[in-house]
């Protein structure tokens, strides 16, 4: 499965490389770098060698190494960027009033940002047992996860932790790569099989539970 994202959602600041300046050229030269690594991952290469980064990238394999230390610098700074650009999507504050509505509207939030991420939460699965910083990396951002999950959900569903772990399987990312790259089911498709369970989950709990 080739995911559909585009580089150039993810990395609007290529498009202002036509700057004049070392400094400014040597940005481009790191951002083109980091760029061609996510695109290579969203190729389906989850283990791109620097030559082949060097490559995508167009620049050679010394200039690589001349902006990044080794391999997993070039995975720092793409993580640092993509959350950069997706943290203010994931704080946003939810606007359904009612949980079990913002519970449906956390989900889909929680897809768009699974789509924009999907080759890195990808090679964050795969790699993080070589890479201490991508181990690092995943833990944070399962915290993050259930930190913004716990924050909307009322006590009640909080003390229930079958429940409240049941809620954050059906919302995991693992989950949503079965759907999307499995199954090959559409976004709309998958979410609707979120929706699904996430109702299943709280269809017991009484109405005005709040």
């Amino acid at each position: 499965m080739v995911i559909t994202t585009t580089s150039e959602s993810i990395w609007p600041e290529l498009a202002s490389e036509t700057k004049d300046g070392r400094r400014q050229r040597s940005d481009v030269a790191r951002q083109k770098i980091v760029a061609a690594l996510f695109d290579l991952l969203r190729e389906g290469n989850m283990s791109p060698e620097a030559a082949i980064v060097a490559e995508r990238a167009n620049v050679g394999l010394r200039t690589v190494f001349r902006h990044f230390e080794d391999m997993d610098s070039i995975y720092h700074e793409m993580t640092d960027r993509l959350m950069r650009g997706i943290l203010p999507r994931v704080l946003a504050p939810l606007q359904a009033e009612h949980w079990r509505d913002r519970l449906l509207e956390y989900a889909d939030r929680r897809a768009e940002i699974y789509e924009a991420a999907f080759p890195m939460r990808l090679c964050l699965g795969i790699r993080r047992y070589q890479s201490e910083f991508l181990m690092d990396r995943f833990k944070r951002d399962l915290e993050l996860e259930r930190s913004s999950l716990q924050a909307f959900l009322p006590q009640t569903v909080l003390d229930d932790k079958a429940l409240f772990l049941a809620l954050e399987a059906a919302l995991s990312f693992p989950n949503w790569r079965r759907l999307r790259q499995d199954l090959n089911l559409p976004v709309a498709e998958a979410q609707a099989v979120i929706a699904r369970m996430l109702h299943s989950l709280v269809a017991d709990m009484a109405a005005d539970d709040v």
